[in-house]
């Protein structure tokens, strides 16, 4: 039995503290109305007189009545700057909120795909899965909640929210049938559920074939295994749509569930890698050993490639085609997110290729778990890309809201994986590909 140390347990804890710091700095400092978002523009001149005194000027014109129409676009823009800056506490909670939510999901699907495949290599790592797995459920409760915030109009995340913006908006109201609040929500609730109910039936089934006399509870656990990944795909695909995408509704690729799929799932083997390889130093898992390691290498180099090809496959028939309405996704993504944008290719495919297609590297843990970090945190900055740029604008940094954000539900993760761990013995007793695991070799 696995026992969760007093200080790990308290690294979760100061690091939730300190998130929600944080994110409540976050909140606190965003702007109030348009006079501070005035202040903090002319305060990003930096002081320039000359900008100083052209504002001055048209000021007094647009009070005196000379420029009224340029008064209102010059509103306008100040009113749109502050849904974009009070967004950003927000954006950042989303950003973090999803993709620990998404990478439970990733190794959910990971450990169900193990068990229609009937693979004989993975048995031994069926616990460390479904320990990750435990977050799924206190995730998806808060990012219920999150929605139900947006859709309660708390914040400006997703525009097909607001019924002013749709009123102006022919595009938006062209999908008013499928993007509309209460259909929305309610697709919500069951694709949370329905990944939730597996978590819950295959771990349920997993403990209690450890005591069981026959296989019983491992066909049960095939047959709701096979029903969930059919489940999934569907839902996977309008989970992308509905709370990735339509943040930007103006714009659609048919590969973007795929994209985000792919994301997701190298990042939950790499967190299987991790915990697996700390457990392991730790002096558990005793029948883990160098080659279901390698494995695990080996799907996080695979996964990384897919990710690739499909980052590519959409740049490039977007960038080739040229049509204004897709294209815009990308260009505000390179002229004003150059940085993260292009650095999540070098952190997902470029560090990935040039460390993991060594096979002895593969094998080496302070390799693998530097590549784990550069993974995670490189596709966090995918999620970040994703999100950002429809929900903040040009009005992005990296500040409290963001690292905080990422603190709280790092330490949140830390702790549920881990007491989820201490609940059951960490190798599967029954499972009828038991024996081949253990002597798994490569």
């Amino acid at each position: 039995m696995y026992t969760f140390s007093s200080k790990l347990k308290t690294f979760s804890f100061v690091l939730m503290l300190v998130g929600i710091l944080g994110i409540g700095y976050g909140f606190l400092t965003a702007p109030k109305d348009i006079q501070e978002v005035e202040q903090l523009l002319k305060a990003d001149s930096h002081g320039d007189h000359h900008d100083a005194a052209n504002t001055e000027s048209h000021d007094a014109h647009a009070a005196a009545g000379h420029d009224a129409h340029a008064d209102a676009e010059h509103k306008a823009h100040l009113e749109h700057v502050l849904h974009q800056l009070q967004n950003k506490p927000w954006a950042a909670f989303y950003v973090a909120c999803i993709f620990f939510m998404l990478v439970s999901l990733g190794v959910l699907v990971f450990y169900a795909i193990q068990q229609v495949a009937q693979a004989g290599w993975s048995p031994v790592l069926f616990r460390v899965m479904q320990g990750i797995t435990s977050y799924l459920p206190v995730g998806s409760v808060i990012f219920f909640i999150f929605l139900l915030l947006c859709g309660f109009h708390m914040n400006h995340l997703f525009i097909w929210l607001d019924p002013e913006v749709v009123a102006h908006d022919k595009l938006i109201q062209a999908k008013a049938g499928y993007l509309n609040f209460p259909f929305w929500i309610i697709r919500a609730a069951i694709f949370l559920l329905g990944w939730s109910a597996y978590q819950y039936f295959s771990r349920k089934n997993c403990l209690a074939q450890d005591e069981s006399n026959d296989n019983s509870f491992y066909k049960k656990n095939f047959n709701i295994s096979a029903m969930f990944l059919v489940f999934f795909i569907v839902t996977e695909s309008i989970m992308s749509w509905d709370w990735i995408m339509s943040i930007d509704p103006h714009w659609f690729s048919t590969l973007f569930g795929w994209y985000v799929f792919a994301s997701f799932l190298v990042s939950g083997v790499t967190v299987i890698c991790l915990v697996t390889l700390y457990l392991k130093g730790k002096g558990l898992l005793e029948h883990v050993n160098t080659s279901h390691i390698h494995d695990l290498a080996k799907f996080m180099f695979g996964f990384s490639v897919f990710w690739t090809y499909l980052w590519f496959s959409q740049f490039m028939l977007i960038w080739y085609a040229n049509i204004p309405e897709e294209i815009t996704y990308f260009v505000t993504r390179i002229e004003i997110y150059n940085l993260p944008f292009f650095g999540a290719v070098v952190m997902n495919f470029v560090f990935p290729i040039l460390i993991l297609i060594n096979t002895d590297f593969k094998r080496i843990t302070w390799v693998l778990v530097m590549a784990g970090v550069v993974i995670l945190l490189g596709h966090y900055i995918d999620f970040f890309n994703m999100i950002m740029p429809s929900a903040v604008g040009d009005q992005w940094f990296i500040g409290a809201a963001e690292i905080g954000s990422v603190l709280f539900f790092l330490g949140l993760f830390i702790l549920v994986v881990f007491t989820a761990l201490t609940k059951a013995p960490l190798l599967p007793k029954r499972n009828p590909f038991i024996e081949e695991s253990k002597h798994f070799h490569y």
